[in-house]
């Protein structure tokens, strides 16, 4: 008995330890009494994206005012096209080391000033007639988790105006597991990240699927806790080992 009594406080306390790992992969979970933020959503970004080192970028520079662009363009397949695009990365420091420029600081400037900039350095300091600059950042994303951690997905924003409802389908939709009543939006806002909380279970959660998205957000749709069935998967090995036990118990108890 006094056997039986070690062997089952020794199981028992493997038990507690492995059902700590129940739910364990959830992320983001918000304690209680903290109020989420689930007003003054902002539908669009409060302010014009601006470039930041790593940023990845391509740039077109056409002389006069762009006369060019549509003959070059039209005279070109999209594999030419593709080949002629050649892509810089903004360093550590915010510069970019660009042809015949040279290491231009770009960071901290929207697009649009960034093609001001490139135009009125290419004019002033080479020379170049009314030079037309279009520039194009490449590795704008948004981070989607769908509600089912294995599943989460890098999604690049094509343009400018994706909204929270298209970047949702693009990750594949909501998972099963997925809690369309909890998806939260985490974005950089004054150089912290602010989570904005949406409701997409209800009619009333039309009002945010035309919410614009942008880079470098977190979409983190929260899954469902899976306490059953997670209980189980640690139950299992450890009921077989207690069976087990028990059998060799009871074989050596009759042996005596």
């Amino acid at each position: 008995m006094r056997n039986k009594g070690l062997l089952f406080t020794v199981l028992t306390a493997l038990l507690l330890l492995q059902s700590c790992g129940i739910n364990s992969n959830l992320m983001f979970r918000t304690p209680k009494g903290v109020k989420e933020v689930s007003d003054s959503i902002p539908m669009k970004p409060a302010s014009e994206y601006t470039i930041s080192k790593d940023d990845k970028f391509t740039f077109m520079l056409y002389t006069n005012e762009g006369e060019r662009i549509v003959n070059e363009m039209a005279g070109m397949n999209q594999d030419a096209v593709a080949k002629a695009e050649i892509e810089y990365v903004v360093r550590t420091d915010g510069t970019a080391d660009l042809p015949i420029l040279g290491a231009t600081r770009i960071a901290g400037l929207t697009v649009k000033q960034c093609e001001d900039t490139l135009a009125h350095l290419f004019e002033q300091k080479n020379g170049y007639n009314k030079p037309f600059v279009q520039v194009k950042l490449t590795n704008q994303r948004v981070i989607v988790f769908p509600g089912n951690g294995s599943a989460a997905k890098v999604i690049p924003l094509q343009n400018n105006n994706t909204t929270l409802m298209e970047a949702i389908a693009l990750a594949g939709g909501i998972a099963e597991r997925g809690k369309a009543s909890k998806v939260k939006i985490m974005r950089v806002e004054n150089g912290a990240r602010t989570m904005y909380v949406v409701d997409l279970s209800r009619i009333e959660g039309l009002q945010y699927v035309d919410m614009i998205v942008q880079a470098n957000d977190y979409i983190y749709i929260e899954p469902k806790e899976q306490v059953g069935q997670e209980t189980m998967k640690v139950i299992a090995p450890v009921v077989s080992i207690i069976s087990s036990a028990l059998v060799i118990i009871t074989v050596f108890s009759t042996l005596k």
